[in-house]
């Protein structure tokens, strides 16, 4: 009963449901369309919204938001369909068809907003001036978790302790939520890339700016103890912060060598010398139409018409050279690449060849077993000779390789060494590589490049000069350069051999010394050697001049000048010595080295050109580059001065620069210009220093690579009124080595011009300065050499 009595009731209440059931799935469905319609557009519109957020603010916290998953929004919205799946008991079947649905919705609207993501992102990299490779980039770039992690430190806060993602918010994204964040993020990531790149940029430029700045503000000592320098040291130097080094100064440096370079047209000399080019001796045109050589017209100087401009190519295998006091005894073949003395010579010990080095034994033709001995032996033949005390300047003819020269150091001896570029190949060379002053020179027809009394003592060791003949002019020449009380030191086979030749010239010798009033003050043999000197003084009085019985060889006429020496023809004749007290070579220099800071006697009663004391003037010279040179020279240009060895001083004045270098292993060419400076070489050679005159419009008398150091004192703003600056600097890169430094003192205006010229040289700027419109630069030659060539006609033998 009880059982059919609720079948009834279940029964009738069947309708009821049905009913029910219907209006509940008319609902179901309502509800579901409604979250649909949420749940599709809500999302979608949320994430557009961020998406320009993330591209209109340049906010790192933006672009957190969307990294490692949905932003907080998304997720809530997410929460509220769950929860209305729940509550009106929607079925699996249904939830399926209808997350398929939504999903193919959502996937559509996906497609879209990634469309206008990435052209909103083009837009933004269009802007910020990016290219496809650039987009590439930051693409690989925003995918990689470690730059994420770098560029966003404010994920950390949002993720677990050790750096991972919570798993909620992990898990409660979808594939739309996940794609939309990478879409956001990659727009995110390349604006951050953007920003830094501009950020990193203007730090790049500030940086370069400040390095200016500081470089402008960095002060050194200068021409006098008050004034400062303002330096501005180039990157290549080895004392400058490698943080200047950056690129944009290297495109500038490229830039400016590049326009300088179209500006100057530089070519490699093609000429028959080819490394060991000197212009003027190496002017064929000229010497094959001397109409005659019989006293050695062809090795004394014949410049060309024009000066050249080309430069003088390097010798294969070419490298830095040795030190001093090592290069004394070996020099590098590849240098100077000459072996025709080591076999004429090789027993003679000059020179010889050994592996890649040449070799000096320190011998020569009348000191086979050492110059060192023969040094002593002359000493000893003659102890007032007094070497590095009395005798301190002195000059070296026909110096060979100049081995006598370079051990009279040891005995603190200045030897001027000189010899023609002749059959003995290269030997001048040989002594300049091995740090040796020496110059290519002959006694032939015209004076020495000398003043009048400057040499304490000159050598002769079978020097191949024929003294005797044509009334001894060239034995005269040597009288007019030898300072009244000096000594003539001649070691040859006349002196000690009997053959007829010898013997004829002895006598020769012996009637021509007297009649010039030389004492022969002693013979001594060096039985090591098996040799023989005669040693000769000249007379500090007129006395003997004017006993003499006969005026022959006659006195000069007192228009004749003794100091002028610059292409003046030789005489047969003699100068008197001076007697006066007050008059330069009437008393003997003091002992070396107080010579060298001492005013000379005979400045007294002199004025400079400016109408000031010359003592005066004198010692405030030396103070002045004494002060330059330790507080600039030594310490502000970056240059390793113990790899400096030969110095030329192309402006010397006083020699104040020279005498300042004193303490240094280094010997200084003191070059007095003879038209555009007043004449001061006497002064030079009284300090105990050396020097000789020259024009810097012609080529100089030596090598190639003669020179590390090569320092011009306001001389180039005065050449340029009458002289090619051009082929000027082109002559200081044919005589400065590779890596030597020219330091110049001028106006800014003739800076300007060597500063340009240098870089189209491809020269390195090392230090700069400049003051009221005068200023100091210090540059470095390199080994760069041109391509393109230019024959030098005249120079084709």
């Amino acid at each position: 009963m009880a059982m059919g009595k609720y079948s009834r009731v279940d029964g009738k209440k069947s309708l009821n449901c049905c009913s029910t059931t219907s209006l509940v799935v008319f609902v179901a469905f309502c509800l579901v369309g409604v979250w649909m319609l949420m749940s599709s557009a809500v999302p979608i519109q949320t994430q557009s919204l961020s998406t320009e957020e993330n591209l209109t603010d340049k906010s790192s916290k933006q672009y957190e938001d969307s990294s490692g998953g949905l932003s907080e929004t998304v997720t809530r919205e997410d929460d509220k369909g769950s929860d209305s799946q729940s509550e009106t008991n929607i079925d699996n079947t249904q939830n399926v068809s209808q997350d398929e649905s939504v999903s193919t919705s959502e996937e559509k609207q996906e497609e879209v907003v990634s469309k206008e993501v990435s052209e909103e992102k083009v837009e933004s990299e269009s802007e910020n001036g990016d290219d496809g490779n650039q987009q590439e980039k930051f693409v690989k770039e925003s995918s990689d978790e470690k730059t994420e992690t770098e560029e966003e430190p404010k994920t950390e806060k949002e993720n677990d302790g050790d750096g991972k993602v919570n798993d909620q918010e992990a898990s409660s994204g979808d594939e739309q939520s996940n794609s939309e964040a990478e879409s956001t993020e990659q727009a995110g990531g390349k604006t951050s890339e953007n920003e830094q790149t501009e950020s990193e940029g203007e730090k790049k430029s500030e940086g370069d700016e400040s390095a200016d700045e500081k470089k402008q503000e960095d002060e050194v000592p200068s021409q006098t103890d008050e004034e400062k320098v303002e330096k501005n040291q180039d990157n290549n130097s080895e004392e400058s912060d490698t943080s200047n080094n950056t690129e944009s100064e290297k495109e500038t440096q490229k830039s400016s060598i590049s326009k300088t370079q179209s500006e100057y047209s530089w070519k490699l000399c093609n000429v028959t010398a080819g490394p060991d080019y000197i212009p003027c001796l190496d002017n064929w045109k000229t010497i094959r139409k001397l109409p005659s050589t019989m006293h050695y017209e062809h090795r004394e100087r014949h410049c060309p018409e024009e000066a050249s401009t080309c430069l003088v190519s390097l010798p294969e295998g070419y490298r830095r050279p040795i030190k001093w006091p090592t290069s004394r005894e070996k020099i590098w073949y590849h240098n100077v690449p000459h072996t025709k003395l080591a076999v004429v010579k090789g027993h003679q010990n000059w020179v010889k060849v050994t592996g890649e080095y040449l070799t000096f034994p320190g011998g020569g033709t009348q000191f086979k077993n050492g110059a060192l001995h023969y040094i002593d032996f002359i000493q000893k033949s003659l102890p007032d000779i007094a070497w590095g005390k009395r005798s301190r300047v002195i000059l070296d003819v026909g110096c060979g390789v100049a081995s006598f020269g370079g051990f009279l150091f040891d005995r603190d001896v200045l030897a001027m060494s000189f010899a023609p570029k002749d059959e003995h190949e290269a030997q001048v060379q040989f002594a300049l590589e091995r740090g040796i002053p020496a110059i290519s020179a002959v006694m032939g027809t015209t004076r020495l490049p000398y003043p009048s009394s400057v040499f304490d003592v000159i050598h002769c060791a079978r020097c191949r000069v024929p003294w005797h003949v044509e009334g001894g002019k060239l034995l005269l020449e040597l009288n007019r350069v030898l300072r009244p009380g000096g000594y003539f030191v001649w070691s040859a086979t006349p002196v000690y051999q009997k053959l007829p030749e010898d013997v004829g010239i002895w006598k020769a010798m012996s009637k021509l010394t007297k009649s010039i009033c030389w004492d022969l003050v002693v013979i001594r043999n060096d039985k090591l050697n098996q040799v023989a000197a005669a040693v000769y003084r000249k007379p500090s009085t007129n006395e003997c001049y004017n006993e003499r019985a006969e005026n022959e060889p006659p006195l000069c006429s007192e228009s004749d000048d003794p100091n002028a020496a610059w292409k003046v023809p030789l005489e047969a004749c003699i100068h008197k010595v001076p007697e006066d007290a007050s008059d330069r070579g009437s008393q003997w220099p003091p002992q070396w080295p107080s010579r060298l800071e001492k005013p000379p006697y005979w400045l007294k009663s002199q004025l400079d050109v400016n109408g000031n004391s010359a003592p005066e003037d004198f010692i405030s010279d030396y103070k002045h580059w004494k002060n330059v040179v330790s507080k600039t020279y030594l310490t502000g240009m970056g240059i390793d001065w113990s790899s400096v060895r030969n110095v030329l001083d192309m402006r010397a004045v006083y020699g104040g620069f020279a005498a300042a270098l004193k303490d240094l292993n280094v010997w200084v060419m003191n070059v007095v210009p003879h038209i555009d400076s007043r004449d001061t070489l006497a002064i030079i050679f009284e300090r105990g220093l050396i020097g000789m005159y020259h024009d810097w419009c012609e080529s100089f008398s030596t090598y190639p690579r003669t020179y590390d150091v090569v320092h011009a004192d306001h001389l180039f703003s005065v050449l340029k009124k009458r002289c090619n600056l051009v082929a000027v600097i082109a002559e200081v890169d044919r005589i400065l080595r590779p890596e030597g430094k020219l330091i110049v003192w001028d106006d800014a205006e003739t800076l300007n011009e060597i500063e340009s010229m240098a870089k189209s040289l491809c020269w390195d700027i090392r230090f700069t300065y400049s003051k009221e419109n005068k200023g100091l630069l210090c540059i470095q030659k390199t080994f760069w050499r041109p391509t393109e060539q230019e024959t030098i006609l005249s120079a084709i033998a």
